[in-house]
This record gives structure tokens, C-alpha cells and sequence, in this order.
């Protein structure tokens, strides 16, 4: 039976669960949905308490863009230790998206700019739109990226694509993103959250254990040494083959009762 709860976060966010999806909207469209401390904390605290049997969410904006980026109408003078601290909070904000319970698909259309683009490369799977762009004006401005942009972003483009970004204030198109690594998939106008709904559902059908390894051990084999990594892929191998659900899985494949890759 579909279910759906709707929670409004006053000021930034819409939260619909939809069955074992979250639906995390993004909801100042009069800012096209740019991040102040309000809407960061409000992130933080929803993917912080993820609601019990919640499998996968779904981020995605309001109006005509994903996230213009940080509100720089609400910048305030900070000395550097409250700089410092102001860019930790973004860091612990959106680990609780990359490493918190579940998966998570970022849907982006329109702008997707500065923080916008430090948001959606914090999440696991990112769909876009054919309006959506990507950019990192901060390099044009006279400042760096602070919630994460320089650990995160290198890892889906490159380094040397990242640094273009922000010498040059390049602004690189939905095809350009997907070709580049941005963006896994690639649909037509206002067809993204339609996509981006039935990949969470995709995502909720696999094992606990599984999507735990791919959000919380994949990106750490990657961070490792060759060593290192090939001991954290045996252990997490062994495992999530242990489990008993990975057991009935298999035992349906060999039996010839669940669908062949490409069926």
C-alpha cells in the first residue's frame, strides 16, 4: 500500500515519504533554492534522522533550479576561526547526506552552482536535466569552496577539470556534466524526478549490507592503498555473502528463478 507523509521544514525544505522513499525538496525557489545556514542545518538534520523504513532518498529543487549555491546575501564578516568553524558545519552537514543511513539520488535541473554542486557530489547517484548546469564561481570571486567541493568534485571530474572550473569560472552544460562524470544519467526536461524516484526504488530492493558497502566501504577502498583497500574489499566480500538474505538471492539465481543480467 503506497503511503505519503509530507513534513514541512519551515523556510527551506519539503520532506513527502513516498512508501520507503524520502522526497527531500529543496524550497526557496525566490533564491533559486541557494544554501544559507538555515537550509545546511535543516539537510543536517534530516538525513541525521532518516525515519525507520526509509530505504533510499531523493534530493531534488523547487522552481526552475536545483541550488544557485551558498546565499551570499546572507554572508556575514567572520574572523578566521569562525570561517573555519562556518565550513566545518557545511562538512558535517553533508557527510550525514554521503555517509548517513541510506542511499541518496540528487535530481538536478536549472543551476546547480557553488554549494549546489558541493550538495548533489555528496550524493550517491545524480540525475540532470537537460537545463542543468554546473559551475564553481568561488575562483571568480576571490575565495575557495568550503563545504566540500575540493574533496568531492576531483573525484567525479578530475583535478585538473575542477581547478578550470574555478581559474576560469567555466560553466559546464547537463551533456558536458554527463560526459564528464557528473551526472550518471541524463533525461529530458521535467523527466528527472520521475527517474530519479524509480532509481531509489531500484536501490531500496538491494540488501542492507550491500548498499552499506557501497556508501560507507567504496569510498574508503578508494581513499586506501592497494593493500589496504584489497583487505577491506575480502572482509566486506565475506561479509555481505554471510547474510542470509545474499544467500536466498543466489540460491533463487542458480535455481534459475531470478531475471538474468539484461532481462
Amino acid at each position: 500500500m503506497s503511503t505519503s507523509n509530507r513534513q514541512e521544514i519551515p523556510g527551506t525544505l519539503m520532506v513527502e515519504r513516498r512508501e520507503e522513499v524520502l522526497l527531500v525538496r529543496l524550497s526557496r525557489p525566490e533564491k533559486r533554492n541557494a544554501m544559507n545556514d538555515e537550509m545546511v542545518l535543516e539537510l543536517e538534520q534530516v538525513f541525521s534522522n532518516i525515519p525507520e523504513g526509509i530505504k533510499c532518498a531523493v534530493i531534488f529543487g523547487e522552481g526552475k533550479h536545483f541550488s544557485a549555491g551558498l546565499d551570499l546575501s546572507e554572508l556575514t564578516d567572520r574572523d578566521v576561526v569562525q570561517g573555519f568553524h562556518h565550513s566545518r558545519m557545511w562538512h558535517r552537514a553533508l557527510d550525514s547526506v554521503q555517509f548517513g543511513s541510506v542511499p541518496v539520488v540528487a535530481v538536478v535541473h536549472g543551476a546547480c552552482v557553488g554549494g549546489g554542486l558541493e550538495l548533489a557530489s555528496a550524493c550517491h547517484i545524480r540525475v540532470a536535466e537537460a537545463s542543468a548546469f554546473y559551475a564553481l564561481p568561488e575562483g571568480q570571486r576571490g575565495i575557495f569552496v568550503g563545504g566540500g567541493a575540493s574533496v568531492r568534485v576531483p573525484k567525479l571530474i578530475g583535478m585538473a577539470r575542477m581547478a578550470d572550473m574555478m581559474f576560469t569560472g567555466r560553466v559546464i552544460t547537463s551533456e558536458e556534466g554527463m560526459s564528464m562524470g557528473i551526472s550518471q544519467y541524463l533525461t529530458a526536461e521535467g523527466q528527472g524526478l520521475t527517474r530519479g524516484i524509480e532509481l531509489a526504488k531500484k536501490i531500496s530492493c538491494n540488501t542492507a549490507i550491500t548498499n552499506y558497502a557501497l556508501m560507507h566501504v567504496l569510498p574508503r577502498i578508494t581513499d586506501s592503498s592497494q593493500e589496504q583497500a584489497s583487505m577491506l574489499e575480502s572482509l566486506i566480500a565475506a561479509i555481505s555473502a554471510n547474510e542470509p538474505e545474499a544467500k536466498g538471492r543466489m540460491n533463487a539465481f542458480l535455481a534459475g528463478k531470478a531475471k538474468k543480467v539484461g532481462e
